[in-house]
C-alpha cells in the first residue's frame, strides 16, 4: 500500500536546571543614539543589499520560462505608505491593494529549448505582481503598480510585447483582482465607477459600542486588526465593494454584477460560468472576514444570474479544536476536470469534532446547468482536507484527524463513486514513509489535473525523500490498480534536487531544482536517457562571504531516548583543535508531536544550500559566532497524554542533550551560549531562560509570554484556558519572571498582526522584567509586522542582535580572563 503525507503546520512539575548561574556583567544603558536607525558590521550591510535570485514562472507548456526580478529590501518609508486595518487584514487606500503588497521590479522571457533571453520593456520602476499564465500558456496577465491602482496588462509570448488593458482601476483590496475567463478574456474586480469618496470618521461618537451573546458558546482565537465600530464596517464595505467586468485582449470592457462584497469570483473551465461568493452582514467584532457570512450563486459568463447554490451564517459559533470547521458548504470550487461541474464539502457532525458521528464530512457535486439536485460522491470518516481531480473515473481525496495524527488517501470514481480505494492510512507526524503528492499538468480546460501514465493506469509522486540516511527528492511512479510504486529517479550526493515538472507522459524529461552547500539553487533539464542534465538558469551566490563556511546536519540523543538533530554551521576558515571552543548561538522552535519514534525523525537536508536573508540567525557567523539553528526539540504526548503538560521538562531535557553534543565535540563553550528565536521561538527561549540557567544571555522576538491573553489556543494547543489552566500559567514565562537572570534582548514590531503575538506580549513582559530588577532590553520596531521587512528595521535588528551578544558572551568572557 503507498502512502500519501500532508505537510502540518506545528507541565505540571517545575524543571529547573541546578547549575551555578553564570555571572552576569552590568546592565545595557541607553544611548542617545539608541532612538536613531543602526546598522550592522560588514559584511552583514554588503549581504542585505546584493541582488535577490529571480522568482521563476514556467509556462503551461514547458516552452518558455519568465524570470521576475526581487526587489531589494522596502524603505521604511515604503511601509509608512498609507494603511487601514479592517476585519482581519490590512489594505492600501490609494493603491486598493494588500498593504505592504509584494512586487516584483522587471520580467524577463526565456525560450526553454534555445535558451534565448529577451528583457521586457516596461515603465521605469515598474511594480509588478499578480502574474498569471492564460489556460493555453501563449499570454502572461500581470497586474502593474501605478501611483493610484493597479492596472492589468498582458505579455504575448509571439512578440514579447507587453499591452496594458486597464486604467489603475483593479481591485484587489480582497482576494485575487482577476482571473482567466478564456484563452481571450479575463474575469476582473472593478472600483465602482460611481464609490465616490470614503467614509469619513465621526469626530463624536454616536453612541456606545455594544455586542452581546445570550447564552451561546462562541469561543474564538486571538486575532488582530478586527473591526472595532461602525466606522470601520463602512470602510471595509467601502474598499472590498467591487464590479466584476470582462477584459478582452483587445481591451474591450464589459460590466457583469452591480457593486457587492467579491469574496471570490471562478470562472468555470469552460469559461461558460462563474461562481460568485459575496460577504454579508451581519459582520463580527471578534473574527476576521473569512467568518462573515457567504452567499454562493453561479452566474453566466455575461453576468446573467443562474442559481442561488447556499447561505452560509456568521460561522461565530466555531470551536477552536484544530478539526472543527464551520457549518455548511465549504470550499466550493470548479473540478478542474470537466466542463462546468461545481464542487464542495459539508459538515456531517455540524463541524463540531467532539460530536460521535460515522461520518465526518461529505462531498458533492453539480454539474451545469444546475437544475438537478446536488449528487454526493463521498463520505470522509475523518476531516475532509483535499481533493484533486484527474478524469471522470479518478480522483484523489485525502482526509485526516488531528488528535490521533491519522491520514487517509482515497481514489475515487466519480462516475461510480460506490467503491472508493483506501490507497493510504498513516501517521502524517511520519515523514520518512511520507512517497510526495501527485504532479499535475494542465488539463483539456487548461486546469492542473492529476498527470497519467499514457495508458492511465499510474499517476506521478514527488516527495522529499526523508529517511535515515538523509534527504534524498524522488520521483515515483504510482501503480493505480496495486498501489505499488516504481523509483524512476532520486537525488544524489551531494545534491539536494526536487522535481518541478514533467515535460511528458512517459517522464523521460523533466524539471528540476538544484542545489548543494556550495553551490546555489539552479533550474536543470533532465533526460534520463542521458548521463548529465543541462542547466537552465546560472544563478550565482548572492552572498559569496559565506562560501567557506561549515554546515552539517549533527544527531543526538534526549536523556529519555529520543533522537534528535540540529543544523550546526561554523565559520569559514575555523579549526576546533586549532581555535577552541567558540561562542555559540542556539536559535530554537519546538514542535509537538504523538509519537516518540517519529519525533526523532531527521528531515533536515543536509545538502541545501544555505545562505542568510532578512534577520537570519546565520549572519552571527560572520562575527566569529557559531550557530546550532533549529535543534530539535520535540514536545511529545502519547496516547490521552498532551504534549504540552510536560512541554517545560521536555524543552529542558532537549536542550540539555543538544548542549552536552557541542560542548563534548569541543566546538562550544558552555560559559558562551545564547539563546534565541521568533514568534513560538521566543516565547520558548523565555521559558528556558525562566527555568533553567543553561544560557548566558537570550533575544526574544516578536513573542507571546502571557498565555491567558491567548484563553483559547495557540500553536499545537486546542485546549482552552479553562480546560487546562494549570498548564496555560505554567508554560508560561510571564508568571516565571523572578526567575530569569540571564539579559534578554526583547525585539517586536509595533504592528504585529499575527495571532496572539500583540506588541502589547512584549510591552508588559518587559515591564514586568524591569520591575524585578532583570537586564532587559526592550526594541519596538515602527510600522513593523510579525516579520521585518523594511532594510532599517532588518539592518537595526541584525546590529541589536550581533551588539547583544557581543556584550553578554565575547566582552564578557574578556573580563573574566
Amino acid at each position: 500500500m503507498v502512502d500519501f503525507h500532508t505537510p502540518e503546520p506545528n507541565v505540571k512539575a517545575e524543571a529547573v536546571v541546578t547549575r551555578e548561574a553564570k555571572r552576569v556583567p552590568p546592565p545595557v544603558r541607553s544611548q542617545g543614539t539608541d532612538s536613531q536607525w543602526a546598522s550592522p558590521p560588514e559584511p552583514i550591510n554588503q549581504i542585505l543589499d546584493a541582488p535577490s535570485t529571480p522568482t521563476v514562472l514556467i509556462s503551461p507548456d514547458n516552452q518558455w520560462f519568465i524570470e521576475l526580478e526581487q526587489p531589494s529590501l522596502p524603505t521604511i518609508a515604503e511601509l509608512a505608505e498609507p494603511e487601514i486595518a479592517v476585519a482581519g487584514f490590512r489594505l492600501n487606500p490609494k493603491l486598493n491593494s494588500p498593504a505592504r503588497h509584494h512586487t516584483y521590479r522587471g520580467m524577463t522571457l526565456n525560450a526553454m529549448q534555445s535558451g534565448a533571453s529577451q528583457p521586457i520593456p516596461l515603465p521605469d520602476e515598474a511594480r509588478i505582481s499578480y502574474a498569471h499564465w492564460s489556460p493555453d500558456g501563449q499570454k502572461l496577465a500581470f497586474a502593474l503598480t501605478q501611483a493610484t491602482g493597479l492596472e492589468l496588462w498582458f505579455l504575448n509570448l509571439s512578440d514579447g510585447v507587453p499591452h496594458r488593458l486597464t486604467e489603475p482601476t483593479l481591485n484587489a483590496t480582497y482576494g485575487v483582482p482577476y482571473r482567466w475567463l478564456s484563452d481571450e478574456a479575463l474575469l476582473c474586480k472593478f472600483i465602482p465607477a460611481d464609490r465616490g469618496e470614503p467614509p469619513e470618521k465621526p469626530s463624536i461618537p454616536t453612541g456606545p459600542i455594544i455586542q452581546e451573546n445570550l447564552g451561546r458558546k462562541t469561543a474564538s482565537r486571538t486575532y488582530t486588526n478586527l473591526l472595532q465600530n461602525p466606522y470601520d464596517e463602512q470602510l471595509f464595505e467601502y474598499y472590498v465593494t467591487s464590479t466584476l467586468g470582462l477584459v478582452t485582449l483587445e481591451g474591450r470592457q464589459q460590466r457583469l454584477s452591480e457593486p457587492c462584497l467579491v469574496d471570490e469570483a471562478i470562472p468555470s473551465p469552460d469559461g461558460n460560468y462563474i461562481l460568485l461568493t459575496t460577504l454579508h452582514r451581519p459582520f463580527s467584532y471578534q473574527l476576521p472576514s473569512s467568518y462573515f457570512p457567504l452567499r454562493f450563486q453561479v452566474l453566466t459568463a455575461t453576468g446573467q444570474h443562474v442559481r442561488d447554490l447556499a447561505e452560509r451564517p456568521l460561522a461565530d459559533a466555531v470551536s477552536t479544536k484544530f478539526d472543527a470547521v464551520v457549518a455548511g458548504p465549504r470550499r466550493m470550487c470548479w473540478r478542474s476536470d470537466r466542463p462546468a461541474t461545481l464542487y464542495w464539502v459539508e459538515a456531517l457532525d455540524g463541524g463540531d469534532p467532539d460530536q460521535e458521528v460515522p461520518y465526518r464530512d461529505a462531498l458533492y457535486e453539480l454539474n451545469a446547468p444546475f437544475t438537478d439536485e446536488p449528487r454526493e460522491l463521498w463520505r470522509s470518516q475523518y476531516r475532509f482536507r483535499r481533493v484533486r481531480w484527474g478524469n471522470d473515473t479518478v480522483a484523489l481525496v485525502w482526509e485526516r484527524w488531528h488528535d490521533t495524527r491519522l491520514l487517509r488517501v482515497w481514489k475515487l470514481n466519480p462516475a461510480q463513486p460506490e467503491a472508493p480505494q483506501c490507497l493510504a492510512e498513516r501517521s502524517y507526524e511520519d515523514q520518512y514513509s511520507d512517497p510526495g503528492m501527485p504532479l499535475t499538468e494542465p488539463g483539456p480546460f487548461g486546469r492542473h489535473v492529476l498527470q497519467f501514465t499514457p495508458d492511465g493506469n499510474s499517476l506521478y509522486l514527488t516527495g522529499r525523500g526523508a529517511s535515515p540516511a538523509g534527504v534524498y527528492p524522488f520521483l515515483d511512479r504510482l501503480d493505480l490498480a496495486t498501489a505499488t510504486t516504481e523509483r524512476l529517479w532520486q537525488a544524489q550526493s551531494p545534491y539536494f534536487e526536487s522535481v518541478i515538472k514533467l515535460l511528458d507522459n512517459e517522464a523521460q524529461q523533466f524539471f528540476t531544482l538544484r542545489q548543494s552547500q556550495t553551490e546555489p539553487p539552479n533550474f536543470f533539464l533532465h533526460t534520463r536517457s542521458q548521463p548529465q542534465p543541462v542547466p537552465l538558469t546560472v544563478y550565482p551566490d548572492r552572498a559569496p562571504q559565506f562560501a567557506g563556511m561549515h554546515k552539517e546536519v549533527v544527531r543526538y540523543q534526549r536523556a529519555d531516548g529520543v533522537q534528535l538533530s540540529a543544523k550546526l554551521h561554523l565559520p569559514a576558515g575555523y579549526d576546533p583543535r586549532r581555535d577552541g571552543p567558540l561562542p555559540m548561538v542556539f536559535w530554537i522552535y519546538p514542535e509537538e508531536f504523538k509519537n516518540r519514534d517519529l519525533a526523532g525523525q531527521v528531515t533536515t537536508a543536509e545538502h541545501a544550500f544555505s545562505r542568510p536573508s532578512g534577520t537570519s540567525v546565520l549572519f552571527l557567523l560572520t562575527q566569529g559566532y557559531a550557530v546550532l539553528n533549529n535543534p530539535s526539540l520535540p514536545i511529545i504526548g502519547e496516547g490521552d497524554a498532551e504534549p504540552n503538560d510536560t512541554y517545560v521538562e521536555q524543552l529542558l531535557t532537549g536542550m540539555e542533550a543538544a548542549i552536552d553534543y557541542v560542548v563534548d565535540r569541543g566546538i562550544a563553550d558552555r560559559d558562551r551560549l545564547a539563546i534565541g528565536g521568533h514568534s513560538y521561538g521566543a516565547f520558548t527561549t523565555a521559558n528556558i531562560l525562566a527555568h533553567s540557567n543553561l544560557f548566558r544571555a537570550g533575544i526574544a522576538r516578536s513573542g507571546a509570554y502571557n498565555r491567558t491573553l491567548t484563553p483559547f489556543g495557540f500553536q499545537g494547543e486546542q485546549r482552552h484556558f479553562w480546560d487546562a489552566a494549570e498548564t496555560y500559567m505554567h508554560m508560561s514565562p510571564f508568571t516565571h519572571v523572578g526567575k530569569i537572570a540571564a539579559p534578554l534582548l526583547l525585539i517586536h514590531g509595533a504592528d504585529d498582526s499575527n495571532a496572539g503575538t500583540y506588541p502589547l506580549q512584549t510591552e508588559r513582559f518587559y515591564e514586568a522584567l524591569k520591575g524585578l530588577g532583570a537586564t532587559v532590553r526592550q526594541v519596538i520596531l515602527p510600522l513593523e509586522d510579525h516579520g521585518y521587512h523594511s532594510r532599517e528595521a532588518v539592518g537595526h535588528v541584525l546590529w541589536e542582535m550581533v551588539r547583544w551578544c557581543d556584550r553578554y558572551l565575547k566582552d564578557a568572557s574578556e573580563e573574566q580572563t
